[in-house]
């Protein structure tokens, strides 16, 4: 039932006091009322001895080999590279790297599960997902997932996990230790040599190559561009981002059906309706509709969420997010990246522009189930020269760090870092990418993708999505200060 007003004002009343941006470039915070400030840049509390502690690795020490500025002390290895690595069956891995989860392998591997974002035509692609049989839902479509097993004496081994699948962009990892891939296309059946509708979410077993078999789409999820999906383990309901625009994408939860229960390969055997599928309707403390969640200018904004049934959840001749009149639904742009932790759900905003009623570079916020509230935990002002170290925008993919905070892939403008975030909102950097896939005239950097750390926590493992590098990152990680 929907949440009263007096019940949502009581709520959050202490949650949103005393919280302000600072600067043009916010911060990353995963802790209730976190004041954004850049580290390094003079603002923020002291501990009483006029001395900040201090946060993050030092300053980034640049690649002799071109390809990632590290912290002193820390190192990398590339783990698989478009062109130069191959699957088992001696094709050439996949292109564009994107979303990625880890999980434990037998005998002390690792496995990571890597979803390579092909668009489009399969002729297009130099280095498709190879059509591995009985792994394939769509011969015309190139993108798919691969399993990269890492042994613990180096060794990697890679194979096709699900292929024949369009635009795997993110997905999410379940509580049951599977990989859902997400599609962020609309493409039917006759697009781009496409012979099956597009749109859907498929679960990968890391583990078990013939659960794999036969790919199944879980149309109960809807069809849309997805981004990404998390699990709430306790109640058992998903919730799923969409990237789109015009009109900008929604927030979707989904609720099993009663009596279901997840699980390895259960998500496949649903009927296409099972459940129902959702968007937010957003309201301010004093009970007032918010359109879009730009509206919000100040990290501890809280706002008060119900949910709306989605009236066609498979689009057959409208868009999810078009079926809703402007005054039924929030939205918001450019939604991205998820990661399940502290009881709820991270939710990437990765900027906002003229598609959106105020512009930003960046904003997570942090879904609570248990209130059922959205607050903002990071707002990134417009960055005024993305060309320049020190201010991040485009926040992507996240993860929460066993460190302390959250750990975040930049897909922004100019150059392109993975940053970390305490949670007293402190950011410092993780690493940089310098291959310039551009000219010296005119550099471009890919942007980051898949960040995940390793399940004993000693790896943080990313991807350069082009040409589609996955890099495993070691070094001394230490506890990130909570505080100051």
């Amino acid at each position: 039932m929907p949440l009263t007003r007096r019940e949502f004002t009581s709520r959050t009343a202490a949650t949103t006091a005393g919280v302000a941006l600072t600067g043009s470039a916010g911060v990353l915070a995963t802790a209730p009322g976190a004041l954004a400030a850049q580290d390094g840049d003079g603002q923020g509390q002291d501990q009483g001895n006029g001395h900040r502690p201090a946060v993050g690795y030092g300053p980034l020490v640049a690649d002799p080999d071109g390809l990632l500025a590290l912290p002193a002390g820390f190192s990398y290895r590339v783990i698989t590279r478009t062109g130069v690595t191959t699957l088992e069956s001696g094709e050439s891995t996949p292109s564009n790297h994107d979303g990625t989860a880890t999980f434990e392998g037998p005998r002390g591997t690792t496995l990571l599960v890597n979803n390579h974002e092909l668009a489009g035509a399969r002729a297009k692609w130099p280095h498709p997902v190879p059509l591995t049989e009985g792994l394939v839902y769509d011969r015309g479509a190139a993108g798919g997932c691969t399993v990269v097993e890492v042994r613990p004496g180096g060794q990697v081994a890679e194979w096709v996990g699900i292929a024949g699948t369009a635009t795997n962009c993110a997905g999410g990892r379940t509580p049951w230790g599977t990989w859902l891939t997400c599609e962020e296309t609309e493409d039917k059946a006759g697009a781009n040599g496409f012979t099956q509708d597009h749109g859907y979410v498929f679960e990968v077993d890391p583990a078990d190559r013939r659960a794999n078999r036969d790919p199944k789409p879980i149309k109960a999820l809807g069809r849309y561009a997805h981004e990404a999906v998390v699990v709430d383990p306790s109640r058992g309901h998903l919730y799923l981002t969409e990237d789109a625009a015009g009109p900008n994408g929604l927030l979707y939860r989904w609720t099993p059906p009663h009596g279901f229960q997840h699980g390895r390969g259960r998500l496949r055997t649903l009927a296409d309706d099972a459940g129902v599928l959702q968007a937010p309707r957003c309201y301010d403390s004093g009970g007032r509709f918010v359109d879009d969640l730009s509206r919000a200018t100040a990290p501890g904004t809280v706002y008060g969420v119900d949910w709306v049934d989605v009236p066609d959840r498979d689009a057959r001749t409208v868009s999810t997010r078009k079926q809703f009149g402007d005054r039924e639904i929030t939205r918001a742009r450019k939604l991205e990246g998820m990661w399940w932790g502290d009881g709820g759900a991270y939710v990437v905003s990765s900027f906002a522009r003229g598609e959106s009623p105020v512009q930003h570079d960046g904003a997570v916020w942090f879904y609570d189930p248990k209130r059922r509230t959205l607050t903002l935990k990071v707002l990134l002002g417009v960055n005024p020269d993305p060309s320049k170290d020190g201010a991040f925008d485009g926040p992507d993919n996240i993860t929460v760090s066993p460190y302390g905070g959250l750990v975040i892939a930049e897909d922004g403008e100019g150059l392109q870092h993975l940053f970390g975030a305490t949670d007293s909102g402190r950011t410092y950097p993780i690493a940089r990418n310098e291959l310039n896939i551009g000219t010296e005239q005119e550099p471009e950097y890919s942007e980051f993708t898949g960040v995940t750390f390793s399940p004993d926590g000693r790896t943080l493992y990313a991807n350069i999505q082009t040409p589609g590098i996955m890099l495993a990152i070691t070094g001394p990680w230490k506890r990130q200060p909570r505080k100051g």
